[in-house]
């Protein structure tokens, strides 16, 4: 899953960035409003952590921007200025959540996951696509209830694809879901037609049916539909 986190506090970026790397999100960093519009622009987030208070612009008007441009990302709002009239304006906005600093890195983590959840899985804890069954917390998956062991890249597409099943899916959105700000480092795909490559051998072997469909010269399709 993929993060950006609008904060200009060196310290507390490095903090939020750590842990949340280990829960293994891919996490992306703005450090003003300028560059978090920028970022939001270019790129799909699951989520974003905006702080109100930047020292370009207002957290706000980055949240109506978001809700404008890309609707279905969820928002979070840290920050330290714990009025009641910034949570009301940023939750009138549009903001999913609203997280006073200071605040425990774990319960950070928990109002993402559950923010993810609601946003992707319908509230429940996994997402069941015929056979199989992904638990994204976990970050286990099952076929036919027995566990198929994926490496951390390929569990990632495979969220991904499930997520956005039936749509197809162009090669740099995968780059860019995968890699974030890494992405404009990698001159061709080969590297993701080795990962759903393996992924989908690893699904076949597991008996499971073939979902993943390449859609030549643009992408992939995860077909559910006939």
């Amino acid at each position: 899953m993929k993060v950006l986190l609008v904060e200009d506090e060196r310290e507390m970026q490095e903090s939020i960035c750590q842990y949340l790397e280990t829960e293994k999100f891919l996490v992306e960093v703005a450090t003003d409003f300028e560059l978090a519009f920028e970022k939001i622009h270019l790129y799909e987030y699951d989520c974003v952590l905006v702080d109100i208070t930047l020292p370009d612009g207002s957290g706000l008007d980055l949240i109506k921007e978001i809700k404008k441009t890309r609707p279905k990302t969820g928002i979070i709002i840290i920050s330290a200025k714990n009025s009641l009239d910034d949570k009301i304006d940023g939750l009138n906005l549009g903001a999913d959540d609203y997280l006073p600093k200071p605040f425990y890195l774990a319960e950070l983590n928990a109002r993402i996951k559950a923010l993810i959840r609601r946003n992707n899985f319908e509230g429940t804890a996994s997402i069941k696509i015929n056979e199989i069954e992904l638990f994204p917390e976990e970050r286990k998956v099952l076929v036919y209830e027995k566990n198929v062991i994926l490496t951390s890249k390929e569990f990632d597409l495979l969220e991904y694809f499930i997520i956005n099943k039936n749509r197809v899916i162009q090669k740099n959105a995968l780059v860019e879901h995968l890699w974030g700000d890494n992405a404009d480092q990698f001159d061709n795909f080969d590297f993701i037609y080795n990962h759903v490559k393996n992924l989908r051998k690893k699904l076949i072997e597991a008996n499971c049916q073939d979902y993943l469909k390449s859609i030549y010269g643009i992408g992939y399709s995860f077909k559910t539909e006939i």
